[in-house]
Parts: structure tokens; sequence; C-alpha cells
């Protein structure tokens, strides 16, 4: 894709699915998701040795900015984190300042990316596949950005996830009880219904120009790790 595709595409493509995360909703999930700093935590510890010294990474919609944060503490890196949600960037960067970390969180379409190609080393991008309107543009697009020999990681949750475990993860997240139920609704009558099984995501990633898949099921969800 040219840079006036990209660009074209980027302001005509919708971008997401569902409701937009902006204002008092983009407010609720960072609320909620800041609950959950251990998964944050354990994937950068997971991640940070995959990045090399003076290593570049991005993160795809990374909401709050939690797990691109907690990277920047653990690696000597320039880190990226793009969302379309203009109140998730803003919020980012106050999280980043408040955490004394740099981190560069930007606006812009996860399907028309604003970046040169081979920029990144690692690209990441978790919980947020499922609401993408072109997911297969998005995974050129990753593919596009990284340096040959570099790596994408696609964690998100899988629609075959059985539904004994969909309620161990509500539950694990220790919310009151309103927002428990909200979000045990939210699971079953929203994000269900637009997360793709495994064997989809697999299908897509055959599909991309990625020369390497291979897909790991942990819990609710999917750890797809794509290889440039």
């Amino acid at each position: 894709m040219s840079p006036e595709t990209r660009e074209k595409s980027a302001k005509t493509a919708p971008g997401y699915r569902g409701l937009a995360m902006e204002g008092p909703i983009a407010a609720w999930y960072a609320r909620i998701t800041s609950k959950d700093s251990r998964r944050h935590a354990g994937l950068a510890d997971r991640l940070a040795s995959r990045v090399p010294p003076e290593g570049s990474v991005l993160e795809v919609a990374p909401g709050p900015g939690y797990f691109a944060i907690e990277l920047a503490k653990r690696v000597d890196a320039w880190i990226v984190g793009l969302d379309i949600s203009v109140s998730f960037v803003e919020m980012a960067r106050r999280n980043a300042a408040r955490s004394g970390v740099g981190v560069d969180f930007r606006h812009g379409n996860a399907s028309a990316m604003p970046f040169a190609d081979a920029t990144f080393d690692l690209v990441v991008c978790q919980a947020a596949f499922k609401n993408f309107s072109e997911p297969e543009r998005a995974i050129a697009e990753m593919h596009r950005v990284l340096k040959p020999g570099g790596l994408a990681l696609v964690v998100d949750l899988r629609r075959d996830a059985p539904a004994e475990e969909i309620e161990r993860e509500v539950r694990g997240m220790a919310m009151g009880r309103l927002n428990t139920a909200v979000t045990r609704w939210t699971f079953r009558r929203v994000l269900l219904k637009r997360a793709y099984s495994v064997a989809e995501m697999e299908a897509m990633a055959r599909r991309s120009p990625f020369a390497g898949t291979k897909i790991e099921v942990r819990g609710i969800s999917f750890h797809a790790w794509l290889s440039r």
C-alpha cells in the first residue's frame, strides 16, 4: 500500500467495529482494565527479552497505555502506541507522564499506519484485534512496518472460549457487583460475537504476507505469533 493509499484509507475507513471508545466509554474501560495490572506486567516480562537494545516496538491499539508503559520500564527502546481513539491517546500520554516513562502515543488507524516500511522490531496488539473493521489489512500493515526478521504478537479473546473460562476471567477481575454484571454482559453479548476462533485467526494469518505463524491458547485468549 502506497503512502497516498494509506492516507486515503485512514480518512475513509471507520477503523473499528461497534461504539467508539471515546469519552465516558473510554474512561469506563480504563478503570476496568487498570485492575488487571498483573496481566500487563506479565506480558511485558515475557516480551522484554525479544526487544533488542535500542530497538523499536509498536503497540497497536494500546488503549490507556498500560502494557506499553510496563514495557518501557523494562527495556531501552523506542516504544510507540497507535490508537484510533483520541480519548485513549490523551489518557495514555497522561499515564506515561505519571509513570515517568517515555512512550510515543499517537492517533492513527491500524489499517493505514503512519509509519515507514521496516520501522519496528516488534509489534504487539492485545484485546483489540476483534474490533478492527479491516482485520486482514491491519495484519498486512503489521507486516509492512516490521523489520525483516521482526515479530508480531496478536493477543485477543477467542470466540471458542468455554463459558466457564469466561466466568473465571470476569470473577478474577475483582470488581464491584455492578461492574462485574456489566462486564459479564459485555463478554457474552458483545465481545464474543466480534471475536475470532483460533481456526479463523489461523486462516487470516495464512492469507497474510507473514512467513510463519504459531498460535497458543491461553485461557480465554489466543496468542498469535507472526514472524516476518
